[in-house]
């Protein structure tokens, strides 16, 4: 079988980058005074006195369509909170408020009160108001809907986290995904369809045996909130990041200057084993398109590995495990893969 990329699915990833590059060339206007940017990587920031606000947007992505398919919507919104209070987390910043956009050929109230359900977790889960949104029809534009939304958040000037204090000798915290989460569906879909199976296919024989390849694709994304919040009440944590497309060159987002070294890798969640076998894979497109069993990582001082492990141990529902370490250089490297991810 001739293996399958996310390029050849239809999603580029330098060509991505290269054409937001493009998009942000032509952004050359800014506030002053109150409301100027401070920057971000994540999220974006505007001063707003003591604090900065926070803003951050996404959506859930091509995943829309296996819920559709499946005649499943109640999760989809949990999933399109948790892509964007994660993100807010990555700048140090409390999640506020949500307003969601949903976009659909036909609103049919199934629909709409399905999706709303998921919405409505994903904002127990974060501690957060969705305090408005917009619906457009548009049986034009879309065929079916998609899900997207933007985050409200907030942190105090001197809380910010930038990833600029990660420095060599620093350890990587890794906080354990629930699965796919809500990327690198173009390829997941392409995958399937390839093989010739359907979202109600059974799993094969192993850990996914009694579960729908339906079922497993649609678990919802992991909501990391409520323990990220404790560590930073307490932890001096030099960089924080939300693992989602792009795999782990995400890492490359908090700082371009040091090498971020994953020694231990997580146990992929068998949906990856599966997908990658069924696909002809490689590891090096598997690692830089999906978490891999990794959905948020946490850069500490060395001093602080225990205390930082011991409060999301307490406060976490996810696995918790030192992944690696920050060493001089560039890039990721994932020795035990024989993996290299530089800057494009």
């Amino acid at each position: 079988m001739t293996p399958t990329t996310y390029a050849e699915s239809g999603v580029d990833i330098g060509k991505e980058e290269r054409a937001i590059q493009g998009l942000l060339s032509s952004l050359t206007s800014h506030r002053k005074g109150l409301g100027k940017p401070l920057g971000g990587h994540y999220a974006g920031m505007i001063d707003f006195g003591d604090v900065a606000l926070v803003l951050c947007t996404d959506g859930v992505g091509s995943k829309v369509k296996i819920a559709s398919t499946l005649r499943k919507w109640d999760t989809v919104g949990i999933d399109c909170i948790a892509m964007n209070v994660n993100d807010a987390l990555c700048v140090g910043a409390e999640p506020l408020a949500f307003v969601d956009y949903l976009a659909i050929d036909d609103p049919d109230p199934q629909i709409t009160t399905e999706i709303g359900k998921g919405l409505e977790k994903g904002a127990y889960l974060s501690n957060i108001s969705i305090i408005g949104g917009e619906t457009a029809s548009l049986p034009e534009v879309i065929n079916g809907f998609d899900l997207a939304g933007t985050c409200l958040a907030y942190v105090k000037k001197e809380g910010i986290i930038t990833g600029e204090t990660i420095t060599p000798g620093d350890i990587i915290i890794g906080l354990q995904s629930s699965g796919i989460h809500s990327n690198g569906y173009t390829l997941v879909r392409k995958v399937i369809e390839n093989a010739h199976l359907t979202y109600h296919d059974s799993f094969p024989k192993g850990p996914l045996e009694g579960h729908t390849i339906g079922e497993i694709l649609l678990t919802p994304t992991t909501i990391y909130v409520k323990e990220i919040l404790k560590i930073l009440e307490t932890v001096q944590v030099h960089g924080l990041a939300h693992i989602t497309g792009s795999g782990l060159r995400n890492l490359m987002r908090l700082k371009n200057n040091v090498k971020f070294v994953i020694e231990e890798p997580f146990e992929p969640h068998p949906v990856f084993p599966f997908l990658q076998n069924l696909g002809s894979i490689d590891d090096h497109e598997m690692y830089q398109t999906f978490n891999m069993g990794m959905g948020f990582a946490l850069i500490v001082d060395k001093d602080d590995r225990e205390q930082t492990i011991q409060i999301l141990e307490k406060f976490s529902s996810s696995e918790v495990k030192v992944v690696g370490r920050i060493e001089k250089g560039t890039g990721v490297d994932v020795p035990s893969l024989h993996l290299h991810y530089g800057p494009t």
